[in-house]
């Protein structure tokens, strides 16, 4: 990956930096004891919908060939539209026939796609150096993604329990069948094995990086540990309605500009408004389409969501749907730009 200096100087300034603020001036109230009405909490999911929430994913018909060096094809566009539906379709009919077993997917799949977004931020964007082997970056893959997805099931199981409920409540089910994962004792299990893999994943970065001086390993510490505090102070539908838009969307869109040759070059030219521009006016189609079909989605569910709570519920769902196939591509994209090849990045 060959980025210019200039242009991945903009993408801190603006795709990556503001995020760590974002995210530390929200921990505090919390740890200090603030609380928000539940309701409230949904506000920031639902606000993101048309903005950074849907839009992330609406450029993949394009994003594997510009990835590859390539312009966009129709060939290209509609191979992507085959896989969206077919593996999409797939993933909705499990959602009807086997609700909590989707969900269970859900959590696995988000965690992995989740970290491989961290990965690629890392390597690409601060060009870390510790990060020397694919067993490495799998590693702080494992760590990224499991922050969002494990750490709440730590802090608020009550909450995390919830939203399971209004997930698999859209198909007429409780998530009764998830109780276990709730126990206390499961819990302190999970909670203290990841937080040993997440020392083990920082300790080995530094051995071998530069040690705790390596700036690249510092950037890594830092926003991990940001993330372990972030995850278990703020509640979790505020939390991720805050993290998907603000941190894992904005650094997919980052890059994505970063493989369209225009929005690459405004970004190096420091003109990062005409990149978003750019992203804004290729995502919108499919933004629009994603939408509608939300609204069909609404009328087919066997419960209705009657509330916001509901409703942001029924947006996750899509969100699945939608991430199966996304994952494919984003992992394509991995592949054309040698995101898990040693010593690339580096």
């Amino acid at each position: 990956m060959s980025i210019p200096t200039e242009a991945r100087e903009t993408l801190r300034a603006v795709a990556v930096r503001p995020g760590w603020v974002v995210l530390a001036v929200l921990v505090v109230p919390f740890l200090l004891g603030l609380s928000v009405p539940p309701a409230l909490q949904y506000v920031p999911l639902a606000a993101s919908v048309a903005v950074l929430g849907l839009p992330h994913g609406a450029v993949d018909h394009l994003a594997v060939e510009r990835a590859r060096g390539e312009s966009p094809t129709y060939r290209g566009m509609a191979r992507v539209g085959v896989l969206y539906a077919l593996l999409g379709g797939a993933y909705l009919a499990l959602w009807y026939l086997v609700p909590v077993l989707a969900f269970v997917l859900f959590i696995a799949i988000t965690w992995a796609h989740w970290g491989q977004g961290d990965v690629y931020a890392l390597v690409a964007i601060e060009q870390v150096s510790h990060l020397r082997t694919r067993a490495q970056r799998a590693l702080a893959a494992a760590v990224r993604g499991g922050l969002p997805m494990l750490v709440p099931l730590v802090s608020y199981p009550g909450q995390y329990r919830e939203v399971a409920a209004l997930l698999v409540g859209r198909f007429g089910v409780t998530a009764a069948d998830l109780a276990p994962l709730f126990a206390a004792e499961t819990r302190l299990a999970l909670g203290g094995g990841f937080a040993a893999l997440t020392l083990v994943a920082l300790a080995v970065g530094a051995r071998r990086g530069d040690g705790l001086t390596d700036p690249g390993w510092r950037v890594d510490a830092l926003e991990t540990g940001l993330l372990w505090a972030f995850f278990l102070a703020v509640p979790p539908v505020l939390a991720i309605g805050v993290y998907f838009p603000l941190w894992h969307s904005v650094r997919h869109i980052a890059r994505l500009a970063l493989v369209d040759p225009r929005a690459a070059g405004a970004l190096s030219r420091g003109d990062w408004r005409a990149a978003l521009a750019r992203f804004a006016r290729d995502a919108a189609p499919l933004t629009a389409v994603s939408l509608v079909f939300l609204g069909g989605f609404y009328l087919l569910v066997p419960v209705r969501p009657t509330g916001l709570p509901e409703t942001v519920g029924l947006y996750l769902v899509l969100i699945a749907v939608l991430t199966l196939p996304h994952v494919v591509v984003v992992s394509l994209m991995d592949r054309a730009e040698g995101v898990w090849s040693v010593g690339s990045g580096g």
